[in-house]
C-alpha cells in the first residue's frame, strides 16, 4: 500500500442527497426510520472498511437552503436525530468513526459535550462532532429565545458574491467556536486516571484530578466540571463543513477536520490556499482537509448518467449541490480520487446520491478499484478514530498537573 493511503468516508443523509432518492427502486421508504435501516447502511460502510460515516442533521425538515417550508409532500420531509442514531450504531459497529452532526446554536455546550464523550465511550474510542450553526428565522422560532431575520434574496445574493457574513451570522460563528472551546474544556475537566474504583478505601473518584473549567465568554459562563470522564479519545474528532474563508477561520480554530466543497473543473488547489491563509494562526496538529463529491455511480440499474437523469425527471428539477457532483463507473471516480489526493488534500468524503445503491457501489466497486492500485487499505488496523484519520492519539490534557 503506498506510504500515504487515501482517506474515505460516507456523508448519510436519509435516503440519500439527492430530493427524490427514496423513489429509487431500491431505496427502503417505510424504513428510512427504523434502526434496521440505519444498521444496514452502516454495516455496508464498515464492510468496505471506510474511515468514517457522518450524519446529517438540522433543526428544520429537510428541503432547500435558505427558504421556508415549501410544503411539498413529494419530498422527504423529517428526519430522525443524528446523534441518537450514532448511539443506536455504537455498540454494534467495531472499527468505524460515527460523526453525528449536532448544531451549537440552539442547544447548549455542556449538553453536546456530556452527549459526545457518552458516544466515545459507547463506540470504544469512535466518536466525532460534525459543527453546525443554525442561521434561520425558521429554526430560531422552534425555541423562541433569538429574534433572527432571514436575509431578503438581494442580501443573500450578497453574501454569496462577497462572501462577507452579516452580523448576526458572524456572531454565530463566534459562539460555535467558544461552544467547541467549552465542550474541550470539559472533556479535559477529568484527568486520565480521575477514577479511582478503589472498593476497600471507598474511593471511586481521586477529587485532586477535577477542574473547573470556569469558562466566561460573550455567550457561555460554564464553571464544570463535566458529569462523564474524559472520553476514550481525550477529544473526540470535531469536524465542520466549509465553503468560505470566514467558515475556513472558524475550522482553523475549533475543528481536527474541516470538509470542502472544491468544483470539478478547478479542482481543491485554490481552497487549499483560502484554508491554509485561514489557518496562519493555528497552532497543535494541521487542520485535516477533506473534499465532498456527490456521487452517482454507475450500477446494474443503469449508468450514474443515466440514474441521475431519472431521479431528476421524477423530482421536476435538475439536481443541484454545494458540492461537485460526479456521475460514472467507480474507475474514473479512483481516477478523480487520486488526481485530487496528489493536490494536497487528506481525504474525502462522498456524498452517495441514492443512499443504498450508491454506498453499496462504494463499498463494492470503489474501494477494490482503489485497493487495486495500492492507495486504501485492506483491513481495518485497531484504535481510535483520531488514529484512523492519523491524528495524534496522545492528546494532552491541559489541566494535568505534570
Amino acid at each position: 500500500m503506498a506510504p500515504n493511503p487515501l482517506h474515505l468516508g460516507v456523508a448519510l443523509d436519509g435516503a440519500g442527497w439527492h430530493p427524490a432518492a427514496w423513489r429509487a427502486p431500491n431505496s427502503r421508504p417505510t424504513e428510512l426510520f427504523s434502526a434496521r435501516y440505519w444498521t444496514d447502511l452502516v454495516a455496508t460502510a464498515e464492510r468496505g472498511l471506510l474511515d468514517f460515516v457522518t450524519i446529517e442533521d438540522s433543526l428544520r425538515v429537510p428541503g432547500p437552503l435558505h427558504t421556508r417550508d415549501d410544503g411539498a409532500t413529494d419530498q422527504v420531509r423529517a428526519r430522525l436525530d443524528a446523534h441518537l442514531i450514532a448511539a443506536t450504531l455504537a455498540p454494534i459497529t467495531h472499527h468505524i468513526g460515527l460523526i453525528p452532526t449536532v448544531t451549537t446554536t440552539h442547544t447548549e455546550p455542556f449538553h453536546v459535550a456530556t452527549a459526545l464523550a457518552t458516544l466515545d465511550y459507547t463506540s470504544r474510542g469512535r466518536a466525532g462532532w460534525q459543527v453546525r450553526v443554525s442561521a434561520g428565522a425558521e429554526e430560531a422560532e422552534h425555541f423562541g429565545r433569538r429574534e433572527v431575520t432571514d436575509p431578503t434574496p438581494a442580501e443573500f445574493a450578497e453574501i454569496v458574491a462577497t462572501g462577507k457574513l452579516p452580523e448576526y451570522a458572524e456572531a454565530l460563528f463566534e459562539e460555535a467556536t467558544d461552544a467547541v472551546e467549552v465542550a474541550r474544556r470539559l472533556w479535559d475537566s477529568w484527568e486520565d486516571g480521575a477514577e479511582i474504583r478503589d472498593v476497600a478505601t471507598r474511593r471511586f473518584i481521586d477529587r485532586d484530578k477535577l477542574h473547573y473549567i470556569d469558562f466566561e465568554g460573550r455567550f457561555f459562563a460554564v464553571r464544570g466540571p463535566a458529569i462523564t470522564p474524559r472520553p476514550p479519545q481525550g477529544q473526540p474528532v470535531v469536524t465542520a463543513l466549509a465553503h468560505a474563508p470566514r467558515v475556513y477561520e472558524f475550522a482553523s480554530a475549533a475543528a481536527d477536520l474541516v470538509f470542502i466543497t472544491p468544483t470539478r473543473e478547478h479542482g481543491p488547489a485554490d481552497i487549499l490556499r483560502q484554508v491554509a491563509a485561514a489557518g496562519v494562526t493555528r497552532v497543535g496538529e494541521p487542520l485535516r482537509v477533506y473534499a465532498d463529491l456527490v456521487v452517482f455511480l454507475d450500477t446494474d440499474d443503469g449508468t450514474g448518467e443515466q440514474r441521475l437523469a431519472r431521479l431528476n425527471e421524477q423530482s421536476g428539477a435538475e439536481f443541484t449541490s454545494d458540492a461537485a457532483i460526479f456521475t460514472g463507473s467507480a474507475e474514473e471516480l479512483a481516477d478523480l480520487l487520486t488526481e485530487w489526493d496528489a493536490s494536497g488534500v487528506d481525504g474525502f468524503r462522498l456524498r452517495p446520491g441514492v443512499a443504498v445503491d450508491d454506498l453499496t457501489a462504494i463499498a463494492a466497486t470503489l474501494v477494490p478499484a482503489l485497493q487495486h492500485r495500492g492507495v486504501f487499505r485492506t483491513s481495518y488496523p485497531e484504535g481510535s478514530l483520531r488514529g484512523l484519520l492519523g491524528l495524534s492519539t496522545t492528546v494532552p490534557n491541559r489541566y494535568a498537573r505534570v
